[in-house]
């Protein structure tokens, strides 16, 4: 077995070492036991007095999400404004310009949504008041939104029958003064001691090993590149991201970056079989999900560690595999591994360029966010696997003629109706998305305004439809990675997916919450012999099920027309 075989093998050991024991602290934490970082209650107590906010008032699912969507189109306002005018703000050592507004709709819309879609270049789009109290601020703030919505559904089921909630406010501060702030500072260490930059200093000049003199952009990046990956955001300090030799400098910096962007999804959902006392049911979720990553991890590595069969056919020799894209320090591997990590959770950053990958590979990270499921970001992860346990439950109901029931709770039509909205959203805005840039370029519309859709792609045919389709797929999975063979910082590509991201953010936390609350306040059902036990291998696999064929029939044509047929067209 090679060295980077084992890497990729540690890091994910190493993961799990960390996300048990967290997913167990998480769950204390959020049911108000007593734990050892108590001892910032004083502090929690500060801001709510500051805010005026009354932490123990209870709260139903209409007024939780009533506090959640209120704060975020506060952010969404405050954010606009600062973008358009950054120029004239302080802490702009290189002269960067304000962005214009159509960049800005979509630039604070994908940071507020967790998903850093990025249609510029970190170094020249931003200054470093707007990396650091625009961006980093919500890298803290849009984790802390999905977690604690996940929480809320969290507690839905550990009492009986209830309409409350808890508090959004509460689950919101703690998430980030004792899960998200305490990681980060552990992370950003690492960075900083390993070469990362820390400070405030504009650019340096540095002597490329060619011997040209180039200017690099510096700045407080450890801080930011750690909450990117913890909080599961992945926006870039620099335009390369996690490819920039400053922004991951080398591969103990790339384990520790890969491993803090999957710790507290995972411990997401082992924290909600500890916090219902349902650990077996938490385990066999883990189960389904981590079954789900191997069988699209596995032949993603298979594919990169091949190479390339149209460099093979011209007689040259891919000994490491398909190095295109591909950082030397980090080689192909590892680059496969990232690519799985950051597409089935929703960090979307990214070590090696995506659009680089052979094909098969861009069709593993394609569905990997059109699921959305699998591990996930943090909480929204648990939040997109609920749907699918809703439908799961339904069918399986009607399988074995029982009224569907989950955790004591009658499934009815309309917690059905609203899992059936959610899980036909994702593949609306995706697939709708697509034809309509595919309508646009064809038929060369949009003149300016569109800055001449001929030029949108660099790799017109099967490659060029996969670039179209997986700006919208990571998009709606507030991913934020992306085929930069596509030229996307148009008003075009700024308003249509700038759509998609608060569309595919916010509804499929709204429809998880509101299910979670018209179960909640039902009247409980004890289990009896003939209960539907959602806490067996034999229930799990029903839902892997569920999930492979949803998102077949909601995806094979695409990604046929994509990905599939530009990999046949290699081996013709």
């Amino acid at each position: 077995m090679n060295t980077e075989l084992l890497g990729i093998i540690a890091s994910f050991v190493v993961t799990l070492l960390i996300a048990i024991p967290l997913g167990k602290y998480l769950a204390k934490m959020y049911a108000g036991e007593k734990i050892w970082t108590d001892f910032l209650k004083p502090i929690e107590t500060g801001i709510y007095k500051l805010s005026g906010i009354n932490p123990k008032e209870p709260m139903n699912w209409k007024q939780f999400l009533k506090a959640m969507m209120t704060i975020n189109i506060l952010w969404l306002v405050y954010g606009f404004f600062v973008l358009i005018y950054q120029d004239k703000l302080p802490l702009n050592p290189d002269g960067n310009p304000g962005q214009s507004a159509d960049l800005a709709f979509n630039t604070i819309i994908s940071f507020v949504v967790n998903c850093n879609l990025q249609h510029y270049s970190g170094e020249t789009g931003a200054t470093y008041l707007t990396q650091h109290f625009i961006f980093m601020f919500l890298h803290f703030t849009s984790a802390a939104t999905g977690m604690a919505c996940a929480v809320a559904v969290f507690k839905a089921f550990k009492d009986k029958t209830t309409t409350d909630l808890g508090n959004f406010w509460e689950f919101f501060v703690k998430s980030i003064t004792r899960v998200l702030l305490p990681l980060s500072i552990v992370v950003a260490v690492i960075l900083t001691f390993n070469g990362t930059p820390s400070s405030y200093a504009g650019k340096d000049k540095f002597i490329s090993l060619q011997g040209d003199t180039v200017n690099v952009s510096r700045g407080p990046a450890a801080a930011f590149i750690a909450i990117k990956h913890v909080g599961t955001n992945g926006g870039g300090w620099f335009g390369a991201n996690s490819a920039h030799p400053l922004e991951n400098p080398n591969y103990l910096t790339n384990m520790v970056e890969v491993i803090a962007q999957v710790i507290l999804p995972v411990a997401m959902v082992l924290a909600f079989g500890y916090y219902i006392r349902r650990k077996k049911l938490a385990w066999i979720i883990f189960g389904v999900m981590t079954i789900g990553v191997f069988m699209l991890m596995i032949p993603t590595i298979t594919s990169e560690l091949a190479g390339n069969p149209l460099i093979a056919k011209m007689g040259v020799s891919q000994i490491t595999g398909a190095m295109e894209g591909k950082e030397v320090r980090f080689g192909p591997t590892a680059t496969a591994y990232w690519s799985t990590m950051t597409t089935v959770i929703s960090t979307g950053s990214v070590n090696g360029m995506h659009d680089s990958t052979m094909a098969l590979t861009g069709l593993w990270q394609l569905l990997a966010m059109m699921i959305n499921s699998l591990y996930g970001g943090c909480g929204v992860g648990v939040l997109n696997y609920f749907i699918y346990l809703i439908i799961a439950v339904f069918i399986s109901g009607l399988m074995v003629g029982r009224t569907p029931e989950f955790l004591g709770h009658k499934v009815e039509a309309r917690e059905v109706k609203i899992a059936a909205i959610i899980t036909l959203l994702s593949p609306f805005l995706i697939l709708a998305g697509t034809a309509i840039s595919t309508y646009v370029f064809t038929n060369h519309l949009g003149g300016d305004w569109a800055v001449k859709p001929s030029t949108w792609l660099n790799n017109p045919g099967h490659h060029g439809f996969s670039e179209m389709l997986y700006e919208y797929t990571s998009s709606n999975a507030n991913n934020g990675s992306g085929f930069e063979g596509l030229g996307d910082g148009n008003i075009f590509w700024n308003v249509t997916t700038g759509i998609v991201l608060i569309l595919g953010r916010f509804l499929p936390i709204i429809g998880p919450v509101a299910i979670a609350g018209l179960l909640a306040q039902k009247k409980y059902i004890p289990e009896s012999a003939g209960t539907l036990k959602i806490d067996t291998k034999t229930f799990g696999l029903m839902t892997f099920a569920v999930i492979l064929v949803l998102n077949a029939l909601s995806y094979f044509p695409a990604l046929a027309l994509g990905p599939l047929a530009e990999y046949f067209s290699m081996l013709k």
